[in-house]
Order: structure tokens, then sequence, then C-alpha cells
């Protein structure tokens, strides 16, 4: 029994390395970040003409003011109130677009740098946490750079402004920020050091139940064949009763900020009205001054209460972030290099190779094998004797827990990663029909392809005829929302784009498995074309297969038993020649 790799987390990134990714991208776009802060700070200002002018008209009609003066009040605090709008609508759409690119350059990296991780690691940590990071964390930023932060921006612009309007009426009306401020900090200082923990967990458990959601849907036909879904379901409910309890625990903290705000907003307003009796008493203010500080202070419940309920999105977006921010720290499978050498002349070569995936599981014992220049070499074995695995260990997706697995005379864990796809393919019987066109859908092996080189590997595959007859043929868009194709046309695809990509060394996993007699037999004439010329190892679900390879390598229990070509392995009577003999029996009566 093949033990699965263990499941381990991708990394999440620390606080300090999140700000300096976020600053890196912002720094991008200064100009526009300027712009912003410009706008938002001239709204700020606009704003307090207002509550300062009503101030006024109160003093104007205690003491029997022109109506010509209000109105002329009135006519500037118009004014004020139109280019409130202005500069704030200016900001909103300067911080929109710096912020959506910022947005855009996060998912672009995101997804550039999933695509080029270690596909081992990738598996490690499961398919869960992979697209939660890809979907919903990106989902969480968008909505924490899109939404909370330039309606930070705004506030806090808001929030300077404004104490420094109360310290121009009297600079004792700053008693108000004194008495509050330290309710303020000790709030958001709470909030801050709680918030990132209890959305850290609400993320990494809505991972979870993505993990375990996603593996019964993939694997559908299983669950439904050994009467699953029960348990299942069981498991499936349990990690969405987590989400659910780390949800309440951050509605809790949130419900705590607002007790503390509305607590910092009484205290506030009180002081002002006793400052403002004292000083109205002794006539340092007058009576309308006062009435503009209050107006001034109201004026600030929005912005404040702004600035702290938006450290909500924000510790979310922060915890999403950190998330992402992970993956991209993370070491790649490597990028292209022209330093690589090409085949010497040695092929692919195993030597000594352990593997396990879990040093207490091992499963490949001292494994050697090798595939020369134009070779074909059969790989067989009963289910579960190690030959899958071992094909991903020689394509380098899983290291070799020791030996050695070259390639052209170069480790294979040294040939950077877009190199080693296009030198050694991995083909396996699960393939992927991309959501697109056909010629997108091949075009991926080869960006550069013309469309009569699609044609000839298509012909070669054998998939030509039916590509022709689509009614759009190469433009045909196939995928989940196009044109359903099945299994051996997939099949074919795949061995197209093989032929496209020109690989040095070709692996193929039981490639025909699940074609049926019929089409497995078309697709053995598909996988001969495409394999002509190149060297292949080749996992043998038909023993068709391996007696037409140059050598067959017997793999029993993670170990090699038996090596050689196939008529030497038939006349020494060892297990091959059982198994041979015992599938001929079997075609014959069949």
């Amino acid at each position: 029994m093949t033990t699965r790799p263990v499941h381990e987390y991708l990394p999440v990134a620390d606080w300090r390395r999140t700000v300096r990714a976020l600053l890196r991208h912002l720094g991008r776009h200064r100009g526009r970040l300027a712009l912003v802060i410009v706008a938002m700070t001239a709204s700020g200002a606009f704003g307090l003409v207002t509550p300062r002018l009503l101030g006024s008209i109160v003093d104007l009609v205690a003491h029997g003011g022109d109506v010509s003066d209000v109105v002329a009040r009135g006519g500037v605090m118009v004014a004020a109130a139109i280019g409130c709008a202005a500069c704030a609508g200016v900001g909103i759409a300067a911080a929109a677009t710096v912020f959506e690119a910022v947005l855009a350059e996060l998912r672009e990296d995101m997804i550039d740098t999933v695509l080029r991780l270690p596909v081992a690691r990738v598996e490690a940590a499961g398919t869960g946490d992979v697209l939660s990071r890809a979907t919903d964390d990106v989902d969480k930023v968008s909505e924490a750079i899109g939404k909370a932060l330039p309606s930070m921006l705004m506030a806090q612009a808001g929030v300077v402004v404004t104490v420094i309007g109360l310290a121009a009426i009297d600079w004792r009306f700053l008693l108000v920020a004194v008495a509050t401020a330290p309710l303020y900090a000790v709030t958001a200082r709470m909030y801050i050091r709680r918030a990132p923990a209890v959305y850290a967990a609400e993320r990494t458990a809505a991972a979870d139940r993505a993990h375990h959601v996603l593996g019964p849907i993939q694997g559908v036909s299983t669950v439904r064949a050994f009467d699953l879904g029960g348990p299942l379901s069981v498991r499936i409910d349990g990690h969405s009763w987590a989400v659910v309890r780390r949800s309440m625990r951050a509605t809790v903290l949130q419900a705590r900020l607002t007790g503390r705000l509305n607590l910092g907003e009484f205290i506030g307003m009180t002081v002002i009205l006793l400052v403002g009796f004292v000083l109205v008493g002794d006539g340092s203010v007058t009576v309308g001054a006062t009435t503009a500080a209050m107006l001034f202070f109201l004026a600030l419940f929005d912005p404040i209460g702004q600035v702290m309920y938006v450290l909500d999105d924000l510790q979310s977006g922060a915890a999403a972030l950190g998330r992402i921010v992970g993956v991209l720290d993370m070491p790649r499978a490597g990028d292209s290099s022209d330093d690589v050498e090409t085949d010497d002349g040695t092929g692919l070569v195993a030597r000594g190779v352990d593997f396990g995936y879990t040093p207490e599981h091992p499963i490949l014992h001292d494994v050697s094998v090798s595939v020369g220049p134009g070779e074909h070499v059969a790989l067989v074995g009963m289910s579960g004797a190690g030959k899958s695995t071992l094909a991903t260990v020689l394509a380098g997706i899983h290291p070799a827990g020791s030996g050695t697995v070259t390639l052209g005379g170069v480790a294979i864990q040294d040939i950077p990663g877009t190199d080693r796809a296009r030198r050694i393919a991995l083909l396996t019987q699960e393939v992927h029909v991309f959501s697109g066109s056909l010629r997108e859908d091949l075009q991926l092996a080869a960006p550069d392809a013309s469309d009569e080189r699609l044609w000839a590997a298509l012909k070669k595959a054998g998939a030509h005829d039916r590509v022709r007859h689509l009614k759009q043929g190469l433009d045909t868009v196939v995928g989940e929302n196009g044109e359903q194709v099945d299994a051996m046309v997939a099949q074919q695809l795949a061995l197209a784009r093989i032929d496209l990509l020109d690989p040095d060394v070709v692996i193929v996993d039981e490639a025909t498995a699940d074609a049926g007699s019929v089409g497995a037999g078309v697709l053995e004439e598909s996988a001969d074309a495409i394999l002509a010329g190149r060297s292949a190892l080749i996992i043998a679900h038909r023993l068709s297969q391996a007696a037409a390879a140059d050598r067959i390598v017997h793999l029993s229990r993670g170990r090699v038993v038996e090596e050689g070509p196939h008529a030497d392995l038939v006349a020494s009577g060892g297990r091959y020649s059982e198994i041979w003999a015992a599938w001929t029996k079997g075609r014959e009566e069949a």
C-alpha cells in the first residue's frame, strides 16, 4: 500500500515580511499614491468648513446678525461641500487605480509562483491549502486593499485635519484628544494583538474545509463505489463547524471593539461639553465656537469609527496577505537557464534510489534504472509495486531519499524547473483538457507553434480526423464550458502536446489504462507514433507494450527483481515469464 505525503501547510509570512511586500508593491505607484494622500487631506479640510461656519452662524443669530451674512456663509458651505466631494472622488478614484494595480500584481505573482512550486511540495500541502490561497485569500486581500485601505487613508486624513481644527478654535479643546486617545490606543492595541491570530485561524480552518470538500469531489467515483458518503460528510461537517467557531470568535472580537468605540464617543462628547461650559463662562470662546468644536468632534465619529472598523478588514486581509506572501517567498522549482547542457548520451539514469513519502514507510529500495538515448524501457509489476512512485522520482517531482537521478549527466534536481519540464515529460492516465480553444490547449506546450505544426502533432497522435470534424476545428472551445471530449481524445491531445514539447525523455504511466480494450489499442498506436525516436520509460498496463520495448524492468515491492529484453526474460523462466504465460493464456481464452 502506498503511503501518501504528510500533510504540510504552505508557509505563512510574518507581519514584517508582509508589510515589506505590500510597501514594495505600493512603491511602484508613488505618484498616484501621493495624489491619493493630497486629495483625501484636502477633502478632510473642506469637510471642516461646514461645522465651523455653522458655529459662526450661531454667533450671528445670537448677536442679531444680518440674513445676508447667513446666506453668504451658506454659499461658502455649499462650495466647500462640492470641494469636499470632488477631492474625495479624486482620492477614491486614484486609490482604486493604485490598489487594484497592486492586487493584480499580487494575484499574478501568486499564480506564477504556485505554478512553479515543486509538485511534491504542492501535494504535501494539499489542494485545499493551495486553492484557498489562490481564491479566498486573494479575495480577502482584494477587499482589504480595495475598500479598507482607501477608507483608512481618508479617515486618518479626516482625524488629523479635525484635530488641527479643534486646536485652532482653542487649544484646550485638545483635552478631548487627551481623554479619548488612550482609550482608542488601548482598543486598537487589543484588537491588533488578538485579531491576527483569530483571522489566521479562521483562514486556516477555511483551507482545511476546502481540502476535505475537494477530496471527495475529485474522487467521487471512489466515494460512491465504497459508500464513503456518510463518513466523509461527518468529516466535512466537523471542519465546517470549525470554520463557524473561528468566525464566531472574530464576531465577538468585533463586538468588543464596537463597545469600546461607543465608550470613547461618550467620553469625548462629555469632555467637549465640560470644556465648552468653562470656556464660555469665562468668555474665552463663544457659544458658536463651542458648537463648532462639538460638531468637529461629532465629525470625528465617522473617521475614527472607520479607522477602527477597517482594522477588521485589514486584519483579515493581512492574515490572507501573509499566506500569499508566504507562498511568494518559497523557493521555486527553478527558472529557465541557458547553461543546462543537452543530453550528453548517458540518457536518464537512476542509481541506488530509495524513497518514501514518510521516513517510516519506504517504498523504493536501492532501485537502479537507466533509459539510454532513443531506448524504450518498459516498467512492469503488480499494483502497489512502486511503479508510479518511481516515475515521479525519475521525473524530478519528488527528490530521491538517497541515491542519484541524472539526465544527460546532470542531477535531475539541479536542472531548473522550466528546463526540466521541457527535457523530461511525465504522461499519466489522469490528463486534463484545459478550458479554451483547442489551439490554446495545444500551444501550452509550444506557444509559437503554427497551425501546420499543430495539425501535424494531432495527426501523429491520431486525433487529426476527430478535430477535423469539429465545426470550428482548432478554434473549437473545449474544457468545462466547451466541447466535451472523451477520455481517449483527451489522451491523444496530451500525446500531441508531448510531440509539440519535444522532450528528451518521456515517462508514460499507464496512459491507456482507462480507454477500454478498443481505445487502448488506438492509444497504443498513438503512443508508439509519438514515442518513436525518443527515449521513453513506459509503465506497461498491458504486457503487449512491454513485449514491444527494447528492455523490461520488473519491479516488485519497490525493488528491481528482473531486467532484460522480453525474449530473454520469457526464456529465463522467472517471475516475468510466469506473468507473461498467464497473460497470454488469458488473451487466448478471451
